[in-house]
C-alpha cells in the first residue's frame, strides 16, 4: 500500500550560541534590538514534516510517496532521497525559489531563536493530491496554506482516507477552514496544545472534534497520548528512550508509527505503541533524520516496551 505523505521539504541549519541569550538581550533596550550572536558550531540537517513522516515509514517497510515542493537549492535532498529509496514522483521543482529552510540558533539554556523560510513550500498547492493514483491512505502535514487545504479536499473527494496533521500551520487556519479540515479528514493527529487552540478556534469542545473524525490522536509530551475513538479514550503510554538529545521531529515519527498501523490494518492500541516507539527512538538522536534503527531494533524496543511482538 502507498502513503501519500504531503507536506514540506526542508533543510535546518542548527547553530548553537555557548551564552546565555539573556546575557546580551537587555529587556531596556529591546525597542532597538540589534544583536549579533558568535555561533562556532552549525549543523545543517534535512528534514521538514513530509520528508521526516516519509523517512520514518521507510524504516518501518512502508511505501511513502512524498508530495512536496522544493526550490532551486533541492539537489542534496534529492539524492538524500534516491539514496534512501524514497519515490520524488510528486516532488515539484518551483524554479527561482529556494526550498523551505529553518535558521534555528539554540543558547545554553535551550532557548532558541529560529527564523524560518518557507521559499518553494508557499506553492504547494501546485501538486494536487488526485494526481497520486496509486495512494490508499495519506497524511495533510504543515505545508503552505493554500496547499493543506488543497489536498484536504482532493484526497476527500477521491476518496482517499487521510489523517490531518495541521501542526505548525494552526495559526494561518481559520476555525471554519479546520472545522471543514476536520469534516472531511478520517483522523486527526494534534499535540496537547495543539488541540486547546483548535477548540478555542473552533468554539468547539474536545469531545466535540473527535466526534467530526474516526479518531483524533492528541501527543502529550512525557505523558504519552491518548487516542480518541468510537467514543473512547485509548491511553498509549509514553516509551522510555535511551537519552532525551533533540526533540525535532518527534513528532513526525510518531505520526509515521500511526499511518504503518493504519496501513496494517492494527487496532488503535497497537497502533498507538508502534507510534510511541518510534518517538522514543527518534529522540535520542539529533535532527529529524540521523535515527537508523532496522525493523528487527524496531521490533525488540515494541517488545521491551509493551511484553508482546510487533511483527
Amino acid at each position: 500500500m502507498s502513503i501519500l505523505v504531503c507536506g514540506s521539504m526542508a533543510y535546518d541549519s542548527i547553530m548553537v550560541f555557548q551564552d546565555r541569550f539573556s546575557n546580551h538581550i537587555l529587556p531596556e533596550q529591546i525597542h532597538i534590538l540589534n544583536v549579533s550572536f558568535f555561533v562556532p558550531d552549525l549543523r545543517r540537517e534535512f528534514g521538514g514534516c513530509a520528508g521526516n513522516i516519509a523517512y520514518n515509514l521507510k524504516l518501518l517497510g512502508s511505501e511513502p510517496l512524498i508530495m512536496a515542493t522544493v526550490g532551486d537549492d533541492a539537489g542534496p535532498y534529492r539524492q538524500r532521497l534516491e539514496a534512501l529509496g524514497l519515490r520524488q514522483d510528486h516532488v515539484r521543482h518551483v524554479p527561482g525559489t529556494f526550498t523551505a529552510q529553518a535558521f534555528i540558533t539554540t543558547d545554553l539554556d535551550d532557548n532558541q531563536i529560529t527564523a524560518f523560510h518557507p521559499g518553494a513550500m508557499m506553492q504547494s498547492h501546485l501538486n494536487h493530491a488526485r494526481e497520486a493514483t496509486d495512494a490508499r491512505l495519506a497524511i495533510v502535514s504543515p505545508d503552505g496554506r493554500d496547499g493543506m487545504l488543497q489536498h484536504v479536499e482532493g484526497l476527500a473527494a477521491a476518496g482517499v482516507p487521510f489523517i490531518f496533521d495541521p501542526g505548525q500551520a494552526l495559526p494561518i487556519l481559520s476555525g471554519e477552514e479546520l472545522l471543514r479540515c476536520l469534516k472531511l479528514a478520517t483522523y486527526c493527529t494534534v499535540n496537547d496544545y495543539e488541540v486547546r487552540l483548535m477548540s478555542e478556534k473552533t468554539g468547539r469542545s474536545i469531545d466535540q472534534l473527535a466526534g467530526e473524525v474516526d479518531a483524533l490522536v492528541v501527543t502529550l509530551g512525557g505523558e504519552g497520548s491518548r487516542i480518541h475513538a468510537d467514543g473512547a479514550a485509548v491511553v498509549i503510554p509514553v516509551v522510555e528512550a535511551d537519552a532525551v538529545v533533540d526533540p525535532t521531529g518527534c513528532g513526525d515519527a510518531y505520526r509515521a508509527g500511526l499511518l504503518h498501523g493504519l496501513a496494517q490494518g492494527w487496532d488503535w492500541v497497537k497502533t498507538g505503541r508502534l507510534a510511541a516507539v518510534m518517538g522514543a527512538i527518534k529522540i535520542a538522536h539529533r535532527g529529524g533524520q540521523n535515527h537508523a534503527p532496522t525493523r528487527g531494533e524496531i521490533a525488540a524496543r515494541y517488545q521491551a516496551a509493551f511484553g508482546e511482538s510487533l511483527w
